[in-house]
């Protein structure tokens, strides 16, 4: 069964699958700043427009365009700002 999830107001859904080849998610972000906090390591691909993120101990924001992926280690808080509408893809390791 597919899991839809809303965050911040419905300014952030996805869509959860959970298959043969694990646990991901596609999503989409409204314009906004956001923090989320991770559970398992994350894989996240930036599938429309682009991605600002601030990982744990850096101290410079970090673009991410369409086509591109980071990673967010397990159990951890990480910060995002969108400019404008995002899609991404989440990948649950």
């Amino acid at each position: 069964m597919l899991k839809v999830n809303e965050y911040f107001g419905g300014t952030v859904k996805s869509i959860a699958v959970d298959n043969e080849q694990g646990t991901a998610t596609i999503g989409v972000m409204e314009a906004g700043e956001y923090e989320f906090g991770t559970a398992t390591i994350e894989l996240m691909t930036v599938t429309s427009g682009k991605l600002d993120v601030l990982l744990p101990g850096e101290k410079e924001w970090k673009t991410y365009a369409s086509g591109t992926t980071f990673r967010v280690e397990k159990d951890v808080r990480f910060k995002v700002k969108a400019a404008e509408q995002v899609a991404y893809h989440c990948l649950y390791i």
